[in-house]
């Protein structure tokens, strides 16, 4: 599996993954298909997207926004990564996490952080293993379907030895 920075060419591959993620109901709040339209505007500006080919189709993908507009947040940026249902359980993410860990401090940011579904026991452990820290616990922090549902929140230092 080899990571790349995501380019214009990879929109429709990233929101097929992250479409099949949204109708799985199991890894995001977020419950309306995007567009590669709006896939566009997360591509080539300052938070780093990459993405992780394998025999050169893409299989995942690892994106990083803003975590506040604030500015004394300007170091912080949340972080996701979706993989593709047929490409689970084989490195994808891990590949995808260790190259936006790499792509976001070299674009000069100080701190990755994300809220991660509790029951969501794969993504905790890859993270751990990865040096992100769970640092909190938000109790029916959002609802999905009409159900409240409890998530971690996760975070790791750049440019520190986890």
């Amino acid at each position: 599996m080899k990571p790349r920075p995501a380019t214009l060419a990879d929109r429709e591959a990233i929101a097929r993954i992250y479409n099949a993620g949204i109708s799985e109901r199991a890894y995001t709040f977020e419950t309306r298909p995007r567009t590669v339209e709006e896939i566009t505007s997360w591509l080539g500006g300052r938070f780093p997207v990459v993405v992780v080919e394998e025999a050169g189709r893409v299989v995942a993908f690892a994106s990083t926004g803003a975590y506040s507009p604030r500015e004394c947040y300007a170091g912080v940026a949340d972080f996701s990564v979706y993989v593709a249902p047929e490409a689970r359980g084989r490195g994808a993410g891990r590949t995808a996490v260790l190259a936006l860990l790499d792509a976001a401090e070299a674009a000069g940011f100080h701190k990755l952080t994300s809220r991660v579904f509790a029951t969501n026991a794969n993504s905790r452990e890859m993270l751990a293993k990865l040096g992100f820290r769970e640092v909190g616990l938000h109790h029916q922090h959002a609802r999905l379907d009409g159900v409240w549902h409890d998530i971690v929140v996760v975070e790791r230092l750049l440019g520190v030895n986890p």
